[in-house]
């Protein structure tokens, strides 16, 4: 019996969020490119610094589902590799279950205090950009990201399940 790949139904979402973050890096570069510039001119953008925190918040949050998918980030198991392969998966399963858990959190509270932050009208300092959007933003990241890891703890499980009943 072959396992189910969840995460592949998951793949064109995955990726038009790390297009986002790309171009949240690209708008990230040329702002800061053209307040450089604009420096040396003595006519710096008012602002620059805070926009950048808000478009780098909504860069990490949205790059978060695709270093998952494409196992980017630090991972040390050495320790891990160690064990068998049925204990290995059951030790993946176990840190994403964990970290589905850890990261919905994140996400559930984002989104509340996002609704906080619309309904007091909180904005930025310099700018007066309304700030909800982009928590909104790091809550999506995070719910996409929970979306992922929950298929790869379904994808662990089923594969340890459909490889003992081959046996």
């Amino acid at each position: 019996m072959k396992p189910l790949n969840f995460i592949h139904h998951l793949y064109p979402s995955v990726l038009l969020f790390n297009w986002a973050a790309a171009l949240s890096v690209l708008a990230m570069m040329v702002l800061t490119c053209i307040d450089v510039f604009l420096r040396f001119l003595r006519c710096p953008i008012p602002g620059v610094y805070e926009t950048i925190g808000l478009i780098g918040a909504l860069f990490v949050s949205f790059s978060l589902a695709n270093t998952s998918m494409t196992h980017s980030h630090i991972a040390v198991d050495f320790i891990v590799k160690k064990f068998s392969q049925a204990t290995q998966r059951i030790i993946h399963s176990v840190y994403s279950i964990i970290s589905t858990g850890f990261f919905g959190l994140i996400a559930w509270q984002s989104f509340w205090y996002a609704l906080d932050l619309r309904a007091s009208g909180e904005v930025s300092s310099t700018l007066q950009i309304p700030t909800y959007p982009f928590v909104l933003g790091i809550s999506i990241g995070c719910i996409m990201l929970c979306l992922l890891l929950f298929a790869q703890c379904l994808e662990y499980t089923l594969s340890d399940s459909n490889q003992s009943q081959d046996r």
